[in-house]
């Protein structure tokens, strides 16, 4: 069974604790990408990652956004969002249709 995790900032991600998700804390880039990857290979099928975290280590979430699993998947911060998200679902919306229905 694949389990779930979040990765971000403390201030952002301490409440998933809460709902039972693992909660990884993470700053900076470098620590980001090796703890992604240590999480994918830790059967983890779902990661939440916030927009801002992301920002700094897209080419990581591009190399498993090619693989069924794990799915990452963006969330805003406790700062706000930064509309990454929203972006990725147009352009997998549009990639699917054909055209931007949203």
């Amino acid at each position: 069974m694949y389990k779930i995790a979040v990765i971000g900032d403390k201030d952002s991600v301490s409440i998933f604790k809460v709902l039972g998700i693992d909660v990884v804390i993470s700053y900076e880039a470098d620590d980001a990408r090796n703890k992604i990857d240590k999480l994918a290979k830790d059967d983890y099928g779902v990661i939440f990652i916030t927009e801002e975290l992301a920002s700094k280590v897209e080419e990581t979430i591009e190399r498993y956004n090619r693989q069924v699993i794990p799915a990452i998947i963006l969330i805003p911060s406790n700062q706000g969002t930064l509309n990454m998200a929203m972006d990725k679902i147009n352009e997998n919306v549009e990639k699917a249709v054909g055209s931007n229905i949203l």
